[in-house]
């Protein structure tokens, strides 16, 4: 649905140059999420850092997303 943004509570309008840096973003962590399971079928690799690994990544591509989108702070 276009514009489904403006009907969710605090999301803005972004510009075209923060929405071409986190289509960036998307495409990286994309890349990422292969690069990550190609490591993940090597024999040998320790699971629980592997999961680490992944929760630690998801949670920096997220703060580069919020880095851009500055969603609005509902404790501020």
């Amino acid at each position: 649905m276009d514009n489904q943004h403006k009907k969710i509570t605090g999301y803005r309008d972004l510009s075209q140059s923060e929405i071409d840096g986190m289509n960036s973003i998307k495409a990286l962590e994309a890349d990422t999420g292969e690069l990550f399971k190609q490591i993940g079928q090597i024999e040998g690799v320790d699971p629980r850092i592997l999961a680490l690994a992944k929760t630690n990544l998801q949670q920096g591509f997220m703060w580069f997303v919020r880095s851009i989108a500055k969603p609005a702070d509902p404790f501020s």
